[in-house]
C-alpha cells in the first residue's frame, strides 16, 4: 500500500507568520537555556513545535517494546529511547530508534541519518503528525525503515524505501502488521530477529 502525499508543513505547528530557525540557532538557544528540558519543544522543519504530553498507553507501549529489542538485537547495534536526532532542518525527539554503536555512545554528538537502522514512534494522539511530519522528515533524510506503533488501531505500519531528498519526500512502500502477523526487525537489509505484532499489544 502506498501512503498519500504529505502536507508541506507540520500539521502540529501553526505556521503563518512565524519565522523559520535552523538548527544551529536552535541549538545555540538550548546551549544559551534559552530553551530547556520543561519547554518540551522539537524542531521540525525549523519550526518550534510542542511535543504532546505522554500518558499510560503510549509508555506502556513503549517500555514494552524496547524490553523486546534489548533481547533481540545483535552485536553492533544500539537502542535510543526518546533522544534527539539531528537533521538538516529538524531536530526530532525520537520515542525509540535502532542505532549502529558508537565507540563514544554519542556523546559528543547525536547520531546522523547513516547510524539508523529503523526508527520508531509510538502514536495515539500523535498519529497524524507521525505519519505526515515526521514520515516526511525521516524519509527525506534517508532513513531506512519508521515503523509506527498505532495504539488505536492495534497494529505496527511499516514504512520502507525512503524517497530522500526530493521535493514531495516520503516513503514508497507501506506494510502494516495486524496483530496476528509477525514483525521482522531487518538491519542492514538482513532480518536480524521476528516477533508477534501482539506482544506489543497485549
Amino acid at each position: 500500500m502506498t501512503p498519500t502525499a504529505a502536507p508541506a508543513l507540520p500539521i502540529r505547528g501553526i505556521q503563518a507568520g512565524f519565522r523559520r530557525f535552523s538548527v544551529a540557532e536552535y541549538d545555540r538557544m538550548i546551549a544559551n537555556g534559552v530553551l530547556g528540558e520543561d519547554d518540551h519543544l522539537e524542531l521540525i522543519e525549523g519550526y518550534l513545535v510542542m511535543k504532546m504530553p505522554r500518558n499510560p498507553p503510549h509508555d506502556g507501549r513503549l517500555l514494552r517494546l524496547d524490553k523486546m529489542l534489548i533481547r533481540l538485537l545483535p552485536d553492533g547495534w544500539d537502542r535510543r529511547v526518546q533522544m534527539a536526532l539531528t537533521l538538516a532542518d529538524s531536530v526530532p525527539e525520537l520515542d525509540l530508534a535502532i542505532v549502529r554503536t558508537d565507540p563514544a555512545d554519542y556523546t559528543t554528538r547525536h547520531p546522523n541519518p547513516k547510524d539508523f537502522g529503523i526508527v520508531i514512534e509510538v502514536s495515539d494522539s500523535t498519529l497524524d503528525g507521525d505519519r505526515a511530519d515526521k514520515g516526511r522528515i525521516y524519509a527525506r533524510a534517508g532513513l531506512p525503515t519508521y515503523w509506527i506503533v498505532n495504539i488505536a488501531d492495534r497494529r505496527v505500519e511499516v514504512y520502507t524505501q525512503p524517497s530522500g531528498p526530493t521535493a514531495t519526500a516520503g516513503y514508497a512502500r507501506r506494510d502494516d502488521r495486524n496483530l496476528g502477523d509477525h514483525l521482522e526487525l531487518v538491519l542492514d537489509g538482513a532480518v536480524v530477529a521476528k516477533f508477534a505484532v501482539a506482544d506489543v499489544f497485549r
